[in-house]
């Protein structure tokens, strides 16, 4: 895999429509809901791995990882922007992000580092299916044009670096055990706060979860986040020869931003 490169870019956010996704406030709110979390999310995945950084001497991997962490630096400033925008919609994310991120913190420093690197390891996979939805699923085609930039920017970032931490991980221990825990540890806070923040913010548009699951069903994706990515990602890290560079997606992102005019200049 070649190196991943970190695009340092300024996203103009203003005039984003509160119903961004699809002109669906539930579509938006389930994708508002994952996107709050990131940057905190970005942040834990770069500790995780830089704990571990002082046992990588491949050169290639070590260059690798050097980019991942720009790369995820980038991704926390832009969505940490992103919240921004939100709270100017009239949405109150703080208190939330508050209990998050200090949950979040205190099951960090009750689990061992490794843990957290095996729940790095296996987020960036999950991460990854997301970024291969985006472009393969015509999913960002579905977006307002200024989130489809920010979105197509990370999705393609992800792609390029979604092996780093499980090399990262292989490098340190290559015990299938420690890299299911790592499966379980991820698959339970990313599906547990996505949905909580999801919640969240559809109880401030005062739709329940009756009505937004009808109107989820008359959107276009008939192949729903929980079977694209949960299932479909679980399958695939059980396998004990997985690897993610298994799912050959690198293409995606280059021809999608290519032919969207998006071509990312390299930043430094």
């Amino acid at each position: 895999m070649p190196t991943p490169i970190p695009r340092a870019i300024d996203f103009d956010l203003t005039g984003v429509p509160r119903r961004w996704v699809a002109n669906s406030a539930v579509a938006t709110a389930v994708s508002n809901g994952i996107n709050i979390l990131f940057p905190h999310g970005e942040r834990f995945f770069v500790r995780s791995v830089n704990k571990y950084l002082d046992r990588v001497t491949d050169p290639v991997l070590r260059a690798h990882v050097k980019a991942f962490f720009k790369q995820e630096g980038h991704h926390a400033h832009a969505h940490d922007e992103f919240n921004a925008i939100l709270r100017a919609q009239g949405y109150e994310i703080d208190r939330f992000l508050a209990r998050y991120r200090a949950i979040a913190t205190r099951i960090e420093a009750l689990l061992p580092d490794v843990i957290n690197l095996a729940g790095t390891a296996a987020s960036e996979h999950f991460t990854a299916i997301l970024a291969d939805g985006a472009f393969s699923k015509g999913i960002l085609d579905s977006l307002d044009p200024r989130m489809q930039h920010l979105l197509a920017w990370h999705a393609a970032e992800e792609i390029e670096h979604k092996a780093v931490a499980f090399d990262v991980l292989e490098t340190v221990s290559g015990s299938y055990a420690l890299r299911i825990a790592g499966l379980v540890y991820a698959t339970v806070m990313l599906s547990g706060f996505w949905l909580a923040a999801t919640t969240m913010l559809l109880r401030q548009d005062g739709i329940g979860w009756r009505a937004a699951l009808r109107e989820l069903r008359t959107l276009r994706d008939r192949d729903p986040v929980i079977r694209r990515v949960f299932v479909a990602g679980i399958r695939q890290y059980l396998r004990r020869d997985f690897h993610p560079n298994d799912n050959a997606n690198d293409h995606l992102a280059a021809e999608w931003l290519a032919a969207h005019g998006m071509a990312l200049p390299d930043a430094a």
